[in-house]
């Protein structure tokens, strides 16, 4: 039950050529279990591929013109 509350709680939204920003109480682990500091209001995850700092961006998406706009069918 808890996890819903958390879901419920939670915005992604795809950034035109950028990251997605995450918004709301959300944990994020690795593929060992670790757990990422996100003691922020928001998160931005990485989807260029290029940041140096990932999972979360950095900013390299501007450096290497990353284009891409998904948009919900």
């Amino acid at each position: 039950m808890e996890e819903n509350n958390i879901m419920s709680n939670m915005n992604i939204e795809v950034k035109d050529n950028g990251p997605f920003l995450i918004k709301g109480d959300i944990k994020l682990t690795d593929a060992n279990g670790q757990t990422f500091n996100t003691n922020k209001p928001a998160v931005a995850l990485c989807r260029c591929g290029a940041s140096d700092n990932n999972p979360f961006c950095d900013g390299t998406h501007k450096k290497i013109d990353f284009e891409s706009t998904p948009r919900a069918s």
